[in-house]
């Protein structure tokens, strides 16, 4: 059993209960929300009551549908010491808002080492800009634990952790339950993998599986020279290994969709569900 669901932004852009009963009709059970990302709905610091939670949880419940992310993609590696302070409050926020609302984790990809959050290849592939990053997760993870909610981190291939084996320093360092993983595999494809993707994805399942929360899925192709992002079923890529993983080692997974339209987005979960179909899982 896998629970298909979509990224909330990439929903039609009409009034927010709309946008659920919209999803809804699209048949997927579940969202990955960054509140900042939604116009017409609060997502301040500030505007992150326990109210606010429960009424999102009431709003998300009447549609049917689970929040397995609350996105919080800030930058942990900030070198400004004022700034790292602010995102790391601002985890905390809507570490304590998730574990109100229900939401399955709070999602964060994993930086750079500089202000702007730019790429930075020779900095941030270094062992230092990993060090860098445990020690600005660790108090946002021991945060996670007292509210008894889990962060995931997300692998990209152009962040400080590009890769399963980076991935898999930076969860036996700080060695928390309340630490674990979203698997996006188009993610961890970097332009001179292209080719060996399903291998860069096999390894990511060996190495990271027992601590994958959650899973992202979409498509790819190598355009001039870098990998760009499409929706499921318009590059690439075969699904099959991701796919077995989900249904053999996380039943009831949530897997939600990225780089979809609201015109394509039926088209890509059919895409998925067939994969389940075919490898003997189900919907």
């Amino acid at each position: 059993m896998i629970q298909i669901g979509l990224r909330f932004h990439d929903s039609e852009a009409v009034p927010f209960e709309d946008r659920l009963q919209n999803i809804e009709n699209q048949g997927f059970k579940c969202v990955h929300i960054a509140l900042s990302k939604v116009k017409d709905i609060p997502s301040s610091v500030d505007a992150l009551t326990p109210g606010y939670a429960m009424w999102l949880k009431r709003k998300f419940g009447e549609h049917n549908l689970d929040v397995a992310v609350i996105g919080c993609y800030k930058n942990l590696a900030n070198p400004n010491k004022e700034s790292l302070k602010k995102i790391q409050k601002e985890y905390m926020a809507n570490l304590r808002f998730a574990s109100i609302l229900g939401a399955g984790v709070v999602g964060t990809e994993t930086g750079q080492t500089n202000e702007e959050y730019k790429y930075d290849p020779q900095s941030c592939k270094s062992q230092e800009a990993l060090k860098i990053f445990i020690e600005g997760l660790k108090p946002v993870v021991k945060y996670a634990e007292s509210v008894g909610q889990i962060i995931a981190i997300e692998p990209v291939w152009k962040h400080i952790v590009s890769n399963a084996d980076r991935a898999r320093i930076v969860l036996d360092e700080i060695a928390s339950p309340n630490l674990q993983i979203i698997l996006d595999p188009v993610n961890l494809i970097s332009p001179v993998e292209y080719d060996m993707r399903n291998d860069t994805i096999s390894h990511a399942i060996e190495v990271l599986g027992s601590d994958i929360a959650m899973i992202h899925l979409k498509d790819c192709i190598l355009e001039n020279g870098d990998v760009k992002s499409v929706g499921c079923g318009n590059g690439e890529m075969d699904y099959t290994d991701i796919i077995k993983f989900a249904i053999n080692s996380k039943p009831y997974v949530h897997a939600t969709l990225e780089n979809t339209t609201p015109d394509s987005a039926v088209f890509s979960r059919q895409v998925i569900e067939d994969y389940v179909k075919k490898l003997g899982g189900t919907i």
